[in-house]
Order: structure tokens, then C-alpha cells, then sequence
């Protein structure tokens, strides 16, 4: 432990005198640079208070007995600063103040106060107000900290008030070189973690916020791969090699006309499906990750697939409409089907998602309409899925290319104005 800077001050809080004349004493307590105030339960007469010496002034009883208090009371934070140095702990101000206030008994330790706080997030999963993935992110964050804690601090837990800037520094790194939590990963936990702090700061627990100079900043996200039109029908018209292949085939090309995440198609009920009163298809389900409610009209291939697979036995009895395979097997089988489709592309579940968004946007479909697809609240986050292919990108340039007066021999049409070039 390095050397410690310890000053106690008193004051009188002349603001705060009582119709007696009298006004409270404070002292601020000052520990390597944080200071705290705390009521002493001792009243002066601010006319008989010498600030420069910190006493009161005077050789009457009341200015003695108040001298004698303000030692006795200067002995006892002493006394508690060596006790707490005796036990292994920092000694910082929330410390002291907390073993003046005879709450060495209650005092909150950090791992044990989020583990509660982690019941509480999973109480309001099960109530439905957060998602089970946001309850599970809580849980996993504190089996990290509680292996960093112990492996760092060689304790099992350690006190709320001791957290500080470097423990985050040291959380952070440690997700990202143990748990190979790559930074965005790493900073979406502690995003978790800060939630906890702010739910302390509300509680009172603590005084200064460690994450007042911690910087999370999440990474930009590379452009994420997605099927043209014509690789995407490629793949549908491409016959499988075996029965297990045709079937997450299927899934991933509901998913590309639908929009549906993973975890949406997996969860696809008949409750969700229904028809309009022109007897056109829809899927009403709300998003499992946010609860917001898409609303999918289904084309004709997503009827298709739906009616191929309304017989079979195993999904009668599951409940499910689709045969949706555990999301790591099925990321594995779309490279498989990739290599067979000659499609140079990495496809994950969440590709499927990212394809109707860039085809929706390249049929001319407003952003507004993609996002109730979607079930995003915000266009900002739909714009993140759809981008604009570069016959999208052709198409609107040679339309402004005509607008602002191209010769009429080379802008009749597309092909004349690409040999132009």
C-alpha cells in the first residue's frame, strides 16, 4: 500500500443555525485527495468559532466541553484508519465513515451486491421486462469478475467502495485476453456493470462514480456479407446433397425473404401466422430480443416453405413451424451449403437478416417500412442493416445523370451511358 494523505477539518455550517444561536459542526474527512463531510452531533455558537484554529473560542463550559469533543472525535477516526489498515483494507474515506457509523457489520461488498442485482435482472426476465439474453449477459459478467477478483485481489469478494478506475481497466482487459471477448463484447458486459454503479449511486451506497473516466468505445462495424438476388436464388434452385443441408437451406432462405433473426424464426409459432382480409399471409410476432412487434407480410416461397414442412411429425410435436437446428450447428451447415452454392461468402444465421434488408432497399422499399419489418424502434439501427448495392448505387447515379441534362445519346438508357464510360 502507498502512503496515505489524511487530513480532518472542522467547520461550522453557519447556514444551518437554529433558533438557539447555535449552528452545527461538520468535519470533512480527507483521504488522498476524496473528502467527505459528516455531522459530528456538536453545535458552537458561530460568533465563538475560530476557523483558523479549528476550535471554539472562549474558556467558558460549553467552548471546553466542545474542544474536548472535537479530540475525542479526531482519536476515533484515527483509531478506525489504523484498525481498517490493520485489516488489509485501503482505508479510504467511505471506509472511515463507515466504521464511525458502526456499519463495519453492513458494509456492501461489490460481488455480493451484484450477484443480488443480477436475481433482480432475472426476476424481470421472468416478469417479461428484459429478455433472457439481457438477464444471461448479468450472469456471465459476474462469473468474470469473480474470477478476475480472486485472481487479481486474491479474495473472494471486496468492498462496493473500493472499486475504482483500475478495477475496470483490469476487468476489461482480462475479458479480452481470458475469455478471448473481443472490445465491442467486452464493452457491452460493462455496460452491465455500469448499470450496477448507477443503481448503487441511486441507492446511496456510493459517492463518486469509478466510470466517470473510464472510456467505452465500441469499434466500427465492418460491413457485414449478404447475398445478392441472384446468389440468394441460386442457393433456393440448388439441390442439396443430403435431407439435413435442404432443411437449414429452407430455414435460412425464410429467414432472407422474412427478415426474422434467429431466435425469431427458431420461436416461429402457428399463433404468429395469420391472414388479412384479402387472405394474404402475415407472420405478427414480437422481436425476442427487444419485444417490439414485426409485422411480415409472407411472400410466396415463405408459403412454400411453410406448407413443406407442415406435416412433419417432429414439429407437431415440438409446437415449431420450421426445422431450425441450434444456431452454432446451423452456422456450421451454411458454410457447407456455401461452398456447395460456389458463394465466396461467410453465412452466419444474422446474414439472412442483412440480406432482406439490402434487397428491400434495392427493390426501392422505404427505410421507415423496413424497420416495422424489422421490429426496429429507431431507422438509425435499420440503416445499419441495409446497404445499397452497386447496381442500386448505378441505377440512382444514372437517373441524377439524366436529370441534370446528360446528352441524349449516351443517357437513353444504362448500357449506353457504361460504354460511354
Amino acid at each position: 500500500m502507498g502512503k496515505q494523505t489524511f487530513r480532518i477539518t472542522f467547520f461550522v455550517k453557519k447556514s444551518r443555525t437554529g433558533k438557539n444561536g447555535l449552528a452545527p459542526i461538520l468535519a470533512r474527512i480527507t483521504i488522498n485527495g476524496a473528502a467527505r463531510e459528516i455531522s459530528i452531533n456538536c453545535f458552537a455558537y458561530p460568533a465563538k468559532w475560530d476557523q483558523a484554529k479549528e476550535r471554539a473560542k472562549g474558556k467558558d463550559r460549553l467552548s471546553n466541553e466542545i474542544n474536548t469533543y472535537l479530540d475525542d472525535f479526531r482519536s476515533k477516526v484515527i483509531e478506525a484508519l489504523n484498525d481498517l489498515h490493520k485489516e488489509g483494507l485501503e482505508g479510504n474515506t467511505n471506509e472511515v465513515m463507515e466504521r464511525l457509523k458502526g456499519e463495519r457489520s453492513t458494509a456492501k461488498m461489490f460481488l455480493s451486491e451484484f450477484a443480488d442485482y443480477c436475481q433482480k435482472r432475472q426476476k424481470e426476465a421472468d416478469t417479461k421486462f428484459i429478455t433472457q439474453l439481457t438477464a444471461n449477459k448479468y450472469h456471465r459478467l459476474l462469473r468474470y469478475m469473480q474470477e478476475y477478483t480472486t485472481e487479481e485481489y486474491q479474495k473472494d469478494d471486496i468492498l462496493l467502495t473500493a472499486v475504482n478506475h483500475a478495477y475496470l481497466v483490469g476487468l476489461n482487459v482480462f475479458m479480452q485476453t481470458r475469455h478471448n471477448c473481443n472490445n465491442n463484447g467486452a464493452v457491452n458486459l460493462l455496460c452491465c456493470l455500469k448499470n450496477f454503479i448507477l443503481y448503487c449511486e441511486r441507492n446511496e451506497w456510493i459517492e463518486k462514480n469509478p466510470f466517470q473516466h473510464f472510456k467505452m468505445k465500441m469499434e466500427q462495424n465492418t460491413a457485414k456479407a449478404h447475398l445478392t438476388k441472384t446468389e440468394l436464388e441460386w442457393m433456393i434452385a440448388k439441390r442439396m446433397p443430403n435431407e439435413r443441408l435442404e432443411r437449414v437451406r429452407d430455414v435460412f432462405a425464410f429467414c432472407c425473404l422474412t427478415g426474422l433473426a434467429y431466435a425469431d424464426v427458431e420461436k416461429l409459432r402457428a399463433e404468429h401466422i395469420g391472414r388479412d382480409e384479402h387472405g394474404n399471409m402475415w407472420v405478427h410476432k414480437p422481436r425476442e430480443k427487444t419485444g417490439v412487434m414485426s409485422r411480415i407480410p409472407l411472400l410466396l416461397h415463405p408459403v412454400a416453405i411453410l406448407k413443406k414442412y407442415e406435416n412433419d411429425a417432429e414439429l407437431k410435436c415440438s409446437g415449431k413451424l420450421l426445422p431450425v437446428p441450434k444456431n452454432q450447428n446451423m452456422n456450421g451447415y451454411l458454410k457447407e451449403i456455401a461452398d456447395i452454392c460456389n458463394i465466396d461468402k461467410n453465412l452466419t444465421t444474422h446474414c439472412a437478416r442483412h440480406t432482406f434488408a439490402c434487397l428491400a432497399i434495392e427493390y426501392g422499399m422505404p427505410i421507415d417500412i423496413i424497420a416495422k419489418v424489422l421490429g426496429h424502434n429507431n431507422v438509425n439501427m435499420t440503416r445499419h442493416y441495409a446497404k445499397f448495392s452497386e447496381d442500386a448505387i448505378y441505377k440512382a447515379m444514372f437517373k441524377l445523370g439524366t436529370t441534370i441534362g446528360q446528352t441524349p445519346s449516351v443517357s437513353q438508357n444504362p448500357e449506353a451511358l457504361r460504354k460511354a464510360q
